[in-house]
């Protein structure tokens, strides 16, 4: 059954309500979302206590919250308070406020914070171990994720409203003053630092002030891509962002493209965190992660425990496809068909399970664009691909998916203005695997089924592929021999098709 649930993070710097819509272990999207910047850790530090103009603004964003979920009949609605609410002495009056609005808040200790940010960081990369920093307002959380699971982690009280409390900038900033914020950052993150160095495993950086800067970098780099999840943020462009930064005034700030203009006044004591983290570690990048605590919610939701995506690069496809109906028969049988040529013509491409299970991500996506019409909808369907994030897949990975489905139709496979994220060798890569699906979709053509396998036979002046059919795949042999220009360029040779009358039983794939 579908339900649609609201997550609201009730953080120091931000409020953020997301909206999920999903079926449970199945699939899900993001609906609608809406952030307030509150500022409710706003003085913290020198009283600890809220402030009332602080309660205020929080109450507020509250009661927009609460009349959303309402007036769109959200199945539920879930709010979750950290630092701010767990560090003031007045939050049991706060709280006692915000039951007035009908609202419960589940206040998360340091703890449970780690635990959600590590889970959000398990279901959408595809490594098993890593370290998360979450910097948020009030905190920075840093944890250890070993198996996918939570292992450690701890919060200290580096967060960007809360250091730009303790430590108030001139406008533009003073040297002296960076190295203040520096030497306070290494008092609390040496000992940190140390474990981090000593295993070689990603950093994955959250948090709405690492995102903004990220995002500001791609702007400046004028990045090819665009997507923040999974964007390998380097050393060398987080010192760029930095020293721009802090030779900017507040307004200056505010008008960087990529940058919130509520967070200018913040942005640069997290990007001096951040540079100090890395220059600390001895490490090139950070991983950017688009998703945070409040997905971590989400999937205690989503999945039993121990609320696990069992394979997060075959669920982000899935997910995907399923959220843009298809035909499943019909792009079943272009995935098959697909590999099976994949297998057939191993031997005159020589690539690995790499370049084969993006053959089959790209078969699974590229009929998406349908859902946006059928004319043009290899084009659509590579929007898609592209602009979307595809959890556990690289981003050179994705945009070799997009150019597959962009492919899968008509037109000469060229990597484009993605040649920037690629490899050695992907021009070749990207024109051998779409000749495979595009010979697998025209084999395909009429839907039938009809055509039930393929076989090769790889000579010196030819190619001869075999198409086994239960009748007369005359359609289907038709539009395929249309493409074999684009076989010829892929491999060198030209294509000869036959159809035969199938076997039995078809072979099993042969793996490589």
């Amino acid at each position: 059954m579908v339900a649609r649930l609201g997550i609201v993070d009730l953080g120091s710097n931000t409020a953020r309500l997301v909206v999920f819509q999903y079926e449970p272990g199945s699939w899900f999207q993001i609906l609608d979302g809406i952030r307030e910047p509150v500022r409710l850790g706003e003085r913290l530090g020198r009283g600890h206590e809220l402030t009332p103009q602080a309660i205020d603004r929080g109450l507020a964003a509250l009661r927009l919250f609460g009349d959303y979920a309402r007036t769109t009949e959200l199945d539920r609605l879930e709010v979750i308070g950290t630092s701010a609410l767990r560090d003031a002495r007045n939050s049991v009056e706060f709280m006692r406020r915000i039951r007035e609005l009908e609202v419960e808040v589940s206040v998360l200790t340091g703890e449970e914070e780690a635990q959600l940010g590590v889970a959000a960081v398990a279901n959408s990369f595809a490594f098993p171990h890593a370290w998360v920093a979450d910097l948020g307002g009030g905190s920075v959380q840093v944890s250890v994720m070993r198996d996918r699971l939570y292992e450690s982690g701890r919060a200290f009280p580096l967060g960007s409203l809360r250091m730009k409390e303790a430590h108030p900038l001139s406008d533009p900033p003073r040297k002296r003053e960076v190295r203040q914020i520096e030497r306070t950052v290494a008092a609390e993150l040496t000992g940190v630092a140390r474990r981090i160095a000593s295993r070689d495993w990603p950093i994955v950086a959250m948090g709405g002030a690492v995102r903004n800067l990220a995002r500001a970098s791609q702007e400046r780099r004028k990045d090819v891509l665009g997507i923040l999840h999974g964007f390998r943020f380097s050393r060398e462009a987080l010192e760029e962002i930095t020293g721009l930064l802090l030779g900017m005034t507040e307004a200056e700030r505010a008008a960087v493209p990529g940058l919130n203009p509520d967070r200018a006044d913040l942005i640069v004591h997290a990007a001096l965190i951040f540079r100090w983290l890395l220059a600390s570690t001895g490490r090139d990048e950070l991983l950017i992660s688009g998703q945070g605590v409040r997905e971590g919610v989400f999937y205690r939701r989503f999945l039993p425990p121990p609320h696990l995506i069992e394979d997060v690069r075959r669920f982000s496809v899935e997910n995907l496809q399923r959220q843009w109906g298809q035909s499943l028969p019909h792009v079943d049988r272009v995935v098959e068909l697909a590999d099976r040529l994949f297998v057939e013509l191993q031997p005159l491409h020589g690539l690995g399970e790499a370049s084969r299970g993006l053959l089959e991500a790209a078969g699974r996506l590229h009929d998406i664009g349908m859902a946006v019409d059928y004319n043009r909808h290899h084009k659509h369907g590579a929007y898609l691909a592209r602009s979307l994030p595809l959890p556990g897949y690289s981003r050179r990975e994705q945009a070799l998916i997009a150019l597959l489905v962009r492919y899968h139709r008509k037109g000469l496979p060229r990597l484009g203005r993605f040649r920037r994220l690629a490899e050695r060798g992907d021009a070749r890569r990207l024109q051998q695997l779409a000749a495979c699906l595009r010979l697998a979709e025209q084999l395909e053509r009429s839907r039938s089924g009809r055509v039930t396998g393929v076989s090769a036979t790889i000579g010196r002046k030819r190619v001869r592929i075999e198409v086994a059919a239960r009748e007369e795949p005359t359609v289907e042999l038709w539009e395929a021999s249309k493409h074999a220009d684009l076989f010829e360029r892929a491999f060198s040779l030209p294509l000869d098709l036959r159809a035969v009358s199938p076997p039995d039983e078809p072979p099993p794939a042969r793996r490589s």
